[in-house]
């Protein structure tokens, strides 16, 4: 799978296990009907959502399936095979923030935290002998 697909604002890469947030949940009124027939489940502007796939469909448009959004295959006439629905990639905008586990989180601000004790003390120190 080329996980070197583009997020709307050309700036970061997308692949599977990346935070995003839906920037546009619209449905064009002249699809509103094929959309409520394919999606069980439908995305909500500004919510974040983990990208558990991406679907290249042949091609054609690529798209993405959620952690957080689960919705039964359909057969898709345009790639000629059944799969569960994918939103369009555009609709998301990658979040630039660490997705560690809570322990790997935990001790990044501990390593974080000690760094700048460090930086303060050594802050004190020059002052002090700038005062010396």
């Amino acid at each position: 799978m080329d996980y070197r697909l583009w997020s709307i604002d050309k700036k970061q890469k997308m692949k599977p296990g990346d935070k995003v947030i839906c920037i546009d949940a619209s449905i064009d009124p002249e699809k509103s009907e094929e959309i409520r027939r394919d999606f069980e489940i439908w995305i909500t502007k500004d919510k974040e959502y983990t990208i558990r796939e991406i679907l290249e469909n042949n091609g054609i448009v690529p798209g993405v399936l959620l952690d957080e959004v689960h919705n039964f295959p359909k057969y898709f006439k345009l790639i000629d095979r059944m799969q569960e629905p994918a939103f369009a990639i555009w609709r998301f905008r990658k979040l630039n923030y660490a997705t560690g586990t809570a322990e790997e989180v935990q001790e990044a601000e501990l390593v974080e935290a000690g760094e700048k004790g460090i930086e303060k003390k050594e802050t004190g120190r020059q002052m002090f002998d700038t005062l010396a």
